[in-house]
């Protein structure tokens, strides 16, 4: 079944090349040229992205609103994964959108190849695989179901993006073990760091203000100085 992606764009010609390139992989590419009629988009009933390609250069709302808007959207639609489309040079809007919970972000100009990976990288990651019996990882009062794709603490939901959840999961399931930010980011994406990208270090920050009841001191995600994470295997 192919996949249904929402690109939210305002450049016509790109979004053509985009919905072109796209679709020779069977991809499925709906364009909407502004922030509002993509928010309506998305509420359509049985209308199901798999994720949205969005620009933060919007003719009427600003990217980074929407991509806030989608999140607080009921049900389903609001855990859309987001791919972010920034001008490059704009290191802070990358920061900001990965923060009000973008799951990646791909400068402009950029090579439709590099889409198309960074696209298969966050579909892979939302297809159930061969995956062990154990689906719930537990430490303490923090469980981690694998199959939902769901967070609780003490009981009560934790809210995490798809890629704050992959990467949460990638860390517990090598509790103890030190990991750098190239190897964590290898394990979820399937690709290296690039160089001074400083993303992994703000979604860490997402995933100890779900999970911790200190996020300032933080018992679960710990960080090894110089070095990158580690997922304590002793919490309360």
């Amino acid at each position: 079944m192919s996949s249904q992606l929402l690109m939210i764009e305002d450049d016509a010609r790109l979004a053509q090349m985009v919905g072109e390139y796209l679709g020779q992989s069977g991809m499925q590419v709906l364009h909407c040229a502004d922030g509002a009629s993509g928010l309506a988009q998305l509420q359509e009933p049985g209308f199901n992205a798999d994720l949205v390609i969005l620009d933060l250069m919007l003719p009427d709302i600003d990217g980074l609103e929407v991509c806030r808007r989608i999140r607080a959207l009921p049900g389903a639609a609001a855990q859309v994964p987001i791919l972010m489309l920034t001008a490059k040079g704009d290191p802070m809007d990358r920061v900001i959108g990965l923060e009000i919970g973008a799951d990646d972000y791909l400068p402009k100009p950029f090579e439709p190849r590099e889409l198309l990976a960074r696209i298969r990288a966050v579909l892979r990651r939302r297809t159930p695989g061969s995956a062990p019996a154990a689906q719930v990882l537990r430490f303490g009062s923090l469980e981690i179901d694998r199959d939902a794709r769901s967070v609780t603490v003490g009981g009560k939901p934790a809210e995490l993006t798809s890629y704050q959840f992959d990467l949460l999961v990638a860390l517990a399931e090598r509790a103890g073990r030190v990991l750098t930010r190239d190897q964590i980011m290898e394990a979820v994406r399937g690709r290296e760091l690039e160089a001074f990208d400083r993303s992994i270090d703000v979604h860490m920050g997402r995933i100890r203000a779900a999970i911790e009841a200190d996020p300032k001191n933080p018992r679960r995600i710990l960080t090894v100085r110089g070095v990158g994470y580690v997922f304590a295997r002793q919490q309360d």
